[in-house]
């Protein structure tokens, strides 16, 4: 994803709910290196209880993400993925201009993320390493879904 061109498709992303294929939502995210395994009845309540942003070409979905957020100080931005197929296309930097341009994402205090290799992408649109990392504190379970 790394200085990806916007994308010169057409390209629509939406983040109406009833519009998101969640076959392909969880299909890569039990693949993916942060969910392995997870189950999809975990990503469907995942996907219902955030604002999420389905990218679409030719009416498939191509790529997902999703804002765990209160809308008024605190965003979590998370599984952004867009499908092998379709990478190197500006896919995510699409999905991040949606995201950050959002009308209910405006004026947040804080945007946190974890990611392992697309810091490229994310620092795009201003994040950072953490300022503090000190401050920071984390229960982290990374095999929960293989229990």
């Amino acid at each position: 994803m790394t200085g990806e061109p916007s994308a010169p498709f057409p390209l629509e992303i939406s983040t109406d709910p009833s519009r998101f294929d969640l076959d392909v939502v969880h299909g890569y995210l039990a693949r993916s290196y942060w969910a392995e395994g997870v189950p999809r009845e975990i990503v469907e309540r995942a996907v219902r209880g955030s604002l999420g942003f389905a990218a679409f070409e030719g009416g498939r979905q191509i790529g997902f993400a999703r804002v765990i957020t209160d809308r008024a100080t605190f965003a979590y931005l998370a599984d952004v993925f867009v499908l092998e197929d379709f990478r190197g296309r500006g896919v995510a930097t699409r999905i991040m201009e949606a995201i950050v341009s959002h009308p209910d994402l405006q004026g947040l205090r804080r945007w946190m993320l974890v990611t392992r290799d697309a810091h490229p992408l994310y620092e795009k649109f201003g994040f950072r390493p953490l300022a503090a990392p000190e401050r920071h504190m984390e229960i982290a379970r990374p095999d929960i879904y293989s229990r």
